[in-house]
């Protein structure tokens, strides 16, 4: 039985011995720290760099090319386009919807279209189609 515990207490302390030198390894690997990690941040903000909160796109370089168009005249573009309501609704900038056209039979023409078929017994009743929920 003793022989059986110190093989044990050997396979322990081995076990430890090893483990020790994988976490000094992992220790060289670690992480930056924190100050490191808030001065890059810093660096990337001054820079530009940054990706903007939200869902937009990762920035890009701008563009060296001068506008043709003074301020105002762009202001005016926009100022038509608005009151001509064509621009993107602020947001996703998905594409406008299509007005609604409304229905293309009036309520009273609806409703004798259903008691007609109602009375010709086309009309399946509640609970018993082919969807409905088995007992």
């Amino acid at each position: 039985m003793t022989m059986k515990n110190a093989l044990t207490v050997v396979a322990a302390v081995a076990a430890a011995m090893f483990a020790q030198a994988t976490f000094a390894a992992d220790a060289a690997s670690a992480p930056a720290a924190r100050a490191d990690v808030k001065a890059e941040t810093k660096a990337a903000a001054k820079d530009k760099k940054l990706t903007p909160a939200g869902e937009g796109a990762a920035p890009t370089e701008k563009s060296t090319a001068k506008s043709t168009k003074t301020r105002a005249e762009r202001k005016d573009e926009t100022k038509a386009a608005a009151k001509a309501k064509e621009l993107t609704p602020a947001g996703e900038a998905s594409p406008k919807a299509a007005a609604a056209s409304g229905p293309s039979a009036a309520r009273a023409d609806v409703k004798a279209e259903t008691k007609a078929a109602v009375k010709a017994g086309s009309v399946t009743k509640a609970g018993e189609g082919q969807d409905a929920p088995k007992k």
